[in-house]
């Protein structure tokens, strides 16, 4: 994507009513004032809160929030100029229930109160397979205590990758944490079972995995 593009992208999500981009200083010194507040001050309803992180395109957050218009689906990333293509979807057409959320992922519990959200999903991750870039890997262990203080009781994570690294790193981090796995696909579309909201919304880059003719992985898990 040309600079002159990006610019344009950050200008318009700028504009966008749904697209906010609060700064580190804000989430960290505590003012972020839809924390414990999401329901209340910008849904303005009581439905569920589904939260995708690290969201890409957003075409996940989107896809989701058409299927399921009594839910409210917030998409987090850093790169503001990758999800302006989901925002601008929602903004021509008028969806009500979908924001974007330009912050890191580790400031995550900085955006979120505790007990506030009811779904996680984590859609196609950089596995992030060198050692050295453990750290910045989703499913750690750093990150899953993060989902697992802002997800209400009964909350679920959904995991879906094509790296079948990642799916085995985070079996491994469930059993040796004690936490429930509720469900475990290694290639949802061969193995029968798999929710239709796993098998219905394929991404931008999962129509490429496919096309190579890699299996698509899933993961269904609760915290103790």
């Amino acid at each position: 994507m040309g600079s002159k593009n990006k610019l344009i992208r950050f200008k318009e999500n700028e504009i966008f009513p749904h697209v906010l981009q609060p700064s580190r200083e804000e989430l960290i010194d505590c003012k972020f004032p839809l924390k414990y507040n999401w329901n209340s001050r910008f849904f303005k309803n009581n439905n569920p809160i589904i939260v995708e992180v690290g969201c890409g395109k957003g075409e996940y957050t989107v896809g989701l929030a058409k299927s399921n218009p009594n839910r409210n689906y917030i998409g987090i990333d850093i790169k503001g100029a990758r999800f302006w293509k989901g925002a601008k979807i929602v903004e021509n057409e008028k969806l009500d229930n979908v924001v974007f959320i330009r912050t890191q992922v580790e400031l995550i519990d900085k955006v979120f109160g505790r007990n506030e959200v009811d779904e996680i999903w984590i859609t196609f991750p950089d596995p992030q397979i060198k050692y050295k870039r453990t750290k910045h890997r989703l499913t750690n262990m750093t990150f899953l205590k993060k989902y697992k203080c802002i997800l209400k009781k009964q909350g679920v994570v959904h995991l879906k990758t094509d790296s079948g690294f990642l799916h085995g790193y985070t079996i491994g981090i469930l059993h040796a944490m004690e936490d429930e796995i509720q469900y475990s696909n290694n290639d949802i579309y061969k193995q029968a079972g798999s929710p239709s909201e796993v098998t219905n919304i394929k991404t931008f880059y999962e129509k490429i995995y496919l096309d190579q003719g890699k299996p698509i992985t899933y993961l269904k898990f609760k915290f103790k």
